[in-house]
This record gives structure tokens, sequence and C-alpha cells, in this order.
């Protein structure tokens, strides 16, 4: 009997030990409808800032943005609204302005957007999703391929990411589809 409580009360402490603990996790292939969180400012120590205020902030016009493109398809609003974040270099933020350049039909500055998030973060597989389809829309079907790779590398074959830039790529070229 007495190993057994020995055993209870070790196996209780474990679990509030465990229930207390912080939580820390990773995620490599969030959707973007959560925002980042903005890059953290190098001040000195004596100031005084509220950095929950900022971040806030930050993710109030993220998100808003983001309203603005998926729900309302307002792309040139939340291309004024992304880049009023003063964080257009995250990969998140170049992303989503580079897919509104492509919605409105300026493939062009939408490329340059494409890569600027790629060049902020290599890894970030929604950029390499809306610029593989992207790819798919300018007859690139070998860079989409490629872009399709990527995705399988970073998120692997089940992610919604490369689901649907793997569709996009078993539809006949030239169907004029837009994604």
């Amino acid at each position: 009997m007495k190993k057994f409580t020995i055993r209870l009360l070790t196996l209780a402490m474990l679990s509030l030990t465990l229930a207390a603990a912080p939580v820390f996790t990773t995620v490599y292939a969030a959707p973007d409808n959560d925002p980042p969180p903005p890059p953290k400012d190098k001040k000195k120590k004596s100031e005084v800032t509220r950095p929950d205020s900022t971040q806030t902030a930050f993710a109030d016009g993220y998100r808003a943005a983001y309203a603005a493109i998926y729900d309302r398809h307002d792309y040139s609003g939340a291309i004024t609204q992304l880049k009023a974040l003063g964080h257009d270099d995250m990969a998140a933020v170049a992303n989503l302005i580079g897919y509104s350049y492509r919605k409105l039909g300026d493939y062009k500055v939408s490329q340059i957007w494409y890569e600027r998030a790629l060049k902020a973060d290599p890894n970030h597989v929604k950029t390499w999703q809306y610029y593989g389809l992207w790819q798919v829309e300018q007859g690139n079907r070998d860079q989409a391929q490629y872009h399709l790779n990527r995705i399988a590398q970073l998120a692997g074959t089940g992610s919604e990411e490369y689901r649907s830039l793997a569709a996009a790529l078993e539809k006949p070229p030239g169907t004029g589809l837009v994604y």
C-alpha cells in the first residue's frame, strides 16, 4: 500500500508540474490568418514601452487587411493596410501584398512581393503556395512543380498548401483559370 501511495503522489506531482508549465510550440505551416508577431524594436532598457499594445495594434491591422482580402476582395485597400503596418519586410505581410497584386492582375509587382517574402523567410509555406499558383497562371508549370516540391519538403504532401497547388497543376494548361 505504501508503494501505491508513493506512486500516486508522484503521478499527482508530475501532473501538477505539467499543468503549470508553459507550453511552447513551433508552427511551420501556420495559416496566414494568424498574424505573426511584429519584429521587436531594439530600444534601451530604460525606455518604458507596452509591447502588448504594439503587438495588438499589429495583429488588429493584419486581421483587418486579411478580412479585406478574403472576405471583401478589397485588394487595393488591403495593400494600403498591409503597408501601413510598417512591417512589409515580414514574409506573411509581403506574401499577402503579393497575393493582392496578383488578384489585381499586376503580375510583375506581385512577383516582386513574393520574392521579397521568400527572401525574408525561405520556409514560408504559404508564399511557396501562392507563388506557385502565380507560376501556374503564367504558364510556368516547371517552376510551379518546383514550388510544389518545396512545399512537400516543408509541410508535407498532406498540407492544404500542397493540395491546393497540386490541384492547380492537375488542370490542363491554358484553361485560363485564375487561382
